[in-house]
């Protein structure tokens, strides 16, 4: 048998692995420059964690997660994407009493469970950014103000 990586997957090594490089030491220069802190969220989360913040009627949902059953009947999901996880682990941690403004990003594997496109992975890298304590739409000046 021959062993191949699974559709819409790819292994990255050599000229690309060193883009990923470069690009993720951008974001988290750029991240650290405007006041925002890593986080690393698992993989695998509960899939009703999905359900709640991105919506039960979506295609994500629907048709794109990649679930799969856990332990006591729970069902677990491969990250759809990343702020349902971030959100979740400031609740967790109670982060928000600890305090006041909180400014993460993330970066790293997603996966989409839908038929490939030109282009377009299962397995895909996405970087992204939360403030959270704060609902103001001027939240990246206000956090120049105080780098």
């Amino acid at each position: 048998m021959k062993y191949q990586a699974v559709k819409g997957m790819a292994d990255i090594f050599g000229d690309e692995a060193r883009r990923y490089s470069a690009l993720e030491s951008l974001a988290r220069a750029v991240g650290s420059r405007y006041g925002y802190e890593e986080i690393r969220t698992p993989l695998v989360e509960p899939t009703e964690l999905f359900v709640r913040s991105i919506g039960e009627a979506t295609d994500i949902v629907e048709k794109e997660m990649f679930s799969f059953p856990g332990p006591g009947e729970k069902s677990l999901s491969l990250r759809p994407e990343g702020t349902a996880g971030v959100v979740r682990a400031y609740l967790q941690h109670s982060i928000y009493a600890q305090q006041g403004i909180s400014r993460y990003y993330y970066m790293g594997p997603m996966f989409r469970r839908e038929r490939p496109q030109a282009g377009r992975r299962r397995q895909f890298h996405q970087f992204g950014v939360e403030a959270l304590g704060i609902c103001h739409p001027a939240i990246d000046e206000i956090g120049r103000a105080h780098v």
